[in-house]
């Protein structure tokens, strides 16, 4: 019965998702997101659209299982990223002030093609592993709920790649702001109405909640809330969602989007966090990264709003990460012509790599943000020196910071081996993110600040 909702109201998102999608495509629907008549979106277009691509399937349960294993301590770290929303905003405004429309822009007037290369390597990274990422989210909701059935994880996988990919290729960014409303409004009447039926739980208790240790203890929680507050500057900028979402409407409306974002989604995921730390409360063994856990736990319609929220999730944020790899292939690395037929392609070629991922990569959810959360933070130097204090930055201080960013994310994905071990503290892997982290910001601060000398503010750029 269970099985059967879920893939019932599923369907009914995916039959929404392709009415929702404009009929007609036009280049500035396309790539700008802009309506059939031209007009941009609206504030609270953006402000569902930003919501639905932060709290995707893999953060809800990130902030799931963190809140199982490290308490409340573990929820507050995952949230401290939706701080992301305030410095993300901060910085498209400083951008805009500068006359600068995209992280590009900004970067390639200060370091030509060597900034804009760099940085769109790490985006590129960023937007496979949000594909991947969430396709593994539908996979494992799959299987967990088809046990019977082989090949539920490859075959929802597929499906629901497939379907993402149709009506985003359709539409490009205006599909994927349309369909982002519409899967908000129904993400917050399953979660909302799950959400109640925790709260009225016998047993629940807030106190207890916001007290909780987790299963594993609440250190590592509060290690990780540090590591968020070191990334949290350079996160957003490294997200070509969020970036896109800067640039498409006037200064005012994107401003208040950002702040009408960040309030809702953190609620959103500390809301979703607590029913990890609720699972550890009661003692609840761990299972399928929760999937189990939550099915023996809670009555039927209640698992079931809770795995539609997350496929929901999944579903929006793969569109719109498809919409910014149309993007970045053709407007900003130009390897596509600015055609509908370009920006189709490029989404075909990202869906496919993040499929093929799914398949093969490592599936540890939390890794896929600390990697990509490393790397950018090559930008906190860069942005904090030349962006805030508009002092000029040379190229090759800029690279260490590359440099260091990109072999602190390499260290944290390979702590495991035998000639990266020795560099890094004895213990758990947040402590070792974190001294990977300061060490990243202390090199490339360093860099910056030799490599930096004081000159007037620019225009466009």
């Amino acid at each position: 019965m269970q099985a059967t909702a879920i893939v019932a109201i599923f369907a009914l998102i995916l039959l929404g998702s392709f009415l929702a999608a404009p009929r007609r495509a036009t280049l500035d629907g396309f790539f700008e997101g802009r309506s059939d008549q031209g007009v941009q979106p609206g504030l609270w277009t953006l402000v569902f659209s930003q919501i639905t691509t932060w709290i995707f399937a893999r953060s809800l349960m990130n902030a799931a299982i963190l809140g199982f294993y490290y308490g409340f301590a573990g929820v507050l770290a995952y949230a401290a990223y939706y701080g992301s929303f305030l410095t993300g905003g901060f910085i498209v405004g400083r951008l805009r002030e500068s006359g600068a429309m995209s992280v590009q822009d900004w970067l390639s007037a200060r370091f030509g093609a060597v900034g804009t290369a760099c940085y769109n390597s790490v985006i590129a990274l960023r937007l496979l592993s949000e594909v991947f990422a969430n396709l593994i989210v539908v996979g494992l909701i799959f299987s967990a709920v088809l046990p019977d059935v082989g090949f539920a994880k490859e075959g929802a996988i597929i499906v629901v790649g497939l379907v993402a990919l149709a009506y985003s290729a359709w539409g490009g960014l205006s599909a994927a702001l349309r369909t982002d409303v519409m899967q908000m409004l129904i993400f917050l009447l399953v979660f909302g109405a799950a959400l109640v039926a925790l709260i009225m739980r016998p047993g629940f208790d807030l106190a207890a909640i916001v007290t909780a240790q987790g299963t594993a203890g609440a250190y590592n929680g509060w290690i990780l809330l540090l590591v968020a507050f070191l990334q949290v500057f350079s996160y957003p900028a490294h997200d070509p969602v969020m970036m896109d979402r800067g640039f498409i409407a006037d200064r005012d409306t994107t401003r208040k989007s950002f702040l009408h974002a960040f309030w809702i989604s953190t609620l959103c995921i500390v809301a979703f966090g607590a029913f990890g730390i609720q699972a550890a409360l009661e003692g609840a063994a761990y299972d399928t990264q929760l999937i189990g856990t939550w099915a023996t736990m809670f009555p039927s319609w209640v698992f079931v709003a809770l795995m539609a929220s997350l496929l929901i999730s999944a579903l929006s944020t793969l569109d719109s990460a498809l919409s910014s790899a149309a993007r970045l292939a053709v407007v900003e690395l130009r390897v596509a012509p600015r055609s509908l037929a370009g920006g189709r392609g490029a989404m075909v070629v990202f869906a496919l790599g993040g499929a093929a991922l799914t398949f093969w990569g490592n599936q540890t959810l939390f890794d896929a943000v600390a990697v990509s959360g490393t790397a950018s933070m090559f930008l906190t130097p860069v942005l904090v020196v030349g962006l805030l204090t508009q002092r000029s930055v040379a190229v090759w201080s800029f690279l260490i910071c590359f440099t260091a960013a990109l072999s602190g994310a390499l260290a944290y994905m390979f702590r495991a081996n035998e000639a990266v071990a020795p560099f890094l503290v004895e213990g758990h892997k947040y402590e070792q993110l974190l001294q990977i982290c300061v060490v990243v910001l202390a090199v490339g601060f360093a860099a910056v600040l030799l490599g930096s000398r004081r000159v007037d503010a620019r225009v466009g750029g």
